[in-house]
């Protein structure tokens, strides 16, 4: 529990004492110092006691020392006249501020101080940039470099940022600035490669103008969000080399249809995805498609996948898949439709181009080993719902970070260098990694920085289960909590999480004489309680870094940044409706 001392806001007695005291005693020393350099131009002695010189001309045994004492005086008088007003101004101003806004700067001052930050300010990320980063020349005037930026300290204004070895999940309710504050500054910031996945085009549309200052960037739009023509195509199989391959591609199509506590049938679900891995495993040994995939499951009678993993020398999983086909027909019929069930976002021809050879040349082929070693960009576009092409955006995420583990493995500290980025917004909706929350403390070692977005806890419970989300935010080095939540469960555990101070409860009793006394009451008080965290004012974020006491951030806007022109310029390119001027920003 902290020690930060407060006053019940019932106690204005004690405050409005604690002023008159103040003012009489500001009084007592505007006369004593006039008096006194009056004494001093006129020759007389001076009273050294403020209060003895007050109680002598009130007694008439000091005489008032005439002209300059009084324009002294007068003088004095101005200057507390101004300061009061000046007092009074602030105060009035800062009653009418919303009373969200109003408790959440007195709660900041509750929370960690900037010098309780080392490892997140300024200093501490140049730091460590400088240890993670030996191959690369990092510019100790570009913080950008050192690390993404978090936002600013609400008490001291410090800025802080987030190192190249630290992940961070973020939880953002709708309409509380994750795209302007969050997002956007994160990818355009990004020195190095960088992917994002979005269900929406307002993202590619303010980034990609500064991102093509660093490179080239692709747009893998499977259901025409931003109706992007398409200008190359990926290829699925390039990521499998094994089974164990096969089954991370798998399991995004399994997490792209179902939520990961869904209620599901022992054996058709778990056959129909092994069938599926060993078909996915099948068309990468034989340089098939995943139209033949899709073939091979709508046929039960159709043994090509047997055949072709028997002469691959894949004979375990060859005899997995001629079990099935073994069945009885009942029990065939229903882990091939719950197979097949896995690819329906298949079925859209406009997703399919995307992921099989073109039919005439002219379309280059995505390669996610070359991208890691570039400084381009990578978005990543689908809806969610029925029909999603989540699984697609998934397997390609999944794969852009492979890839990049495999080129950090032969460099210096065995970190790719610049880091790559990978903004996972919606990623509950549009990128169902299952393996996410395995990955995440592995993937800040070896230089693939990862920042995960939600709308909500349960958003995340979803799509990882309520073990997996707990795992997800367990490993995360930077959480952040935007606002926008009315999860009270959730909200009561971050309030539990910032902590505790003690309020002074004041006792007036009075005894047999007629005395009255007072006494102080220390009681225990949440410093951030629940309902003031579901009415988090935009413009604010709470904090948790790991090694650091909880603090509340200000959050940086695009338009507050040094990328601002270019991202308007951007946005007025690529977006039809722009008028390439934000919103007023929050009050700090």
């Amino acid at each position: 529990m902290s020690g930060h001392p407060q006053r019940p806001p019932g106690a204005w007695e004690s405050w409005a004492l604690a002023a008159v005291c103040g003012m009489v005693l500001l009084i007592v020393l505007a006369v004593w110092g006039a008096g006194s350099l009056g004494d001093t131009i006129t020759g007389h002695p001076v009273q050294p006691n403020p209060f003895g010189y007050v109680a002598e001309l009130a007694l008439g045994e000091r005489a008032w020392p005439g002209t300059p004492a009084t324009l002294a005086l007068a003088g004095l008088g101005l200057l507390l006249l101004g300061v009061t007003v000046a007092a009074v101004v602030l105060v009035r101003r800062r009653r009418r501020r919303p009373e969200s806004e109003r408790r959440i700067a007195q709660a900041a001052r509750l929370l960690a101080h900037p010098k309780d930050l080392p490892a997140l300010s300024p200093a501490g990320v140049a730091a460590s940039a400088a240890r993670l980063r030996p191959s690369s020349r990092i510019d100790p005037r570009n913080p950008a470099q050192h690390g993404r930026l978090i936002g600013r300290t609400v008490v001291g204004d410090m800025p802080v940022r987030a190192s190249h070895e630290d992940l961070g999940v973020h939880i953002w309710g709708p309409r509380t600035g994750k795209t302007t504050a969050l997002t956007i500054p994160m990818l355009v910031e990004a020195d190095g490669p960088a992917i994002a996945t979005t269900n929406r085009r307002d993202l590619p549309d303010a980034t990609r103008g500064p991102r093509r200052r660093r490179g080239h960037d692709f747009v893998f739009d499977l259901q025409q969000v931003a109706g992007e023509p398409q200008r190359f195509w990926y290829n699925p199989f390039r990521r499998i080399e094994s089974i164990s391959d096969a089954e991370v591609v798998a399991g995004h199509f399994v997490a792209g249809t179902r939520d990961a506590d869904a209620k599901t049938d022992a054996y058709f679900d778990g056959s129909a995805e092994s069938l599926l891995a060993a078909c996915l495993l099948a068309a990468a040994r034989d340089g098939g498609t995943l139209i033949d995939v899709y073939r091979w499951l709508g046929d039960a009678s159709d043994d090509t996948p047997f055949r072709i993993l028997e002469r691959s020398g894949d004979d375990l999983v060859a005899v997995e898949v001629r079990s099935v086909l073994q069945a009885p027909e009942k029990q065939q019929a229903g882990v091939y439709d719950t197979a097949l069930k896995l690819l329906r976002c298949l079925r859209n021809p406009d997703v399919l181009r995307w992921v099989t050879p073109p039919r005439s040349g002219g379309i280059p082929e995505f390669d996610p080993a070359r991208f890691v070693t570039s400084t381009d960009t990578l978005y990543l576009l689908s809806n969610e719902g029925p029909g999603s092409a989540a699984p697609l955006v998934a397997t390609l995420t999944e794969h852009v970070c492979h890839a990049a583990v495999r080129a950090a493995a032969t460099r210096p500290l065995g970190r790719i260098d610049p880091p790559l980025t990978s903004i996972l917004d919606e990623a509950a909706n549009v990128c169902r990694w299952r393996d996410l929350p395995n990955l995440y403390s592995h993937f800040g070692g070896r230089g693939i920085v990862v920042e995960t977005i939600l709308q909500s806890w349960n958003q995340g419970v979803e799509a990882w289960g309520h073990g997996g989300m707990a795992k997800l935010w367990g490993a995360a080095n930077v959480r952040t909590y935007g606002g926008g939540s009315a999860d009270a469960d959730w909200l009561r555990k971050m309030a539990e999480i910032a902590g505790e101070y003690d309020m002074h409860k004041i006792s007036v009793s009075t005894d047999h004489s007629g005395r009255r006394s007072r006494s102080f009451q220390p009681t225990p008080k949440q410093k951030l309680p629940v309902d003031l965290l579901a009415a988090m004012p935009k413009g604010r974020a709470l904090v948790l870094a790991s090694g650091a006491p909880a603090f509340l951030a200000k959050t940086v806007p695009w338009w507050q940044g040094q990328h601002a022109e270019a991202i308007r310029t951007s946005l007025a390119e690529h977006d039809p409706g722009s008028t390439s001027t934000p919103a007023a920003a929050p009050a700090a």
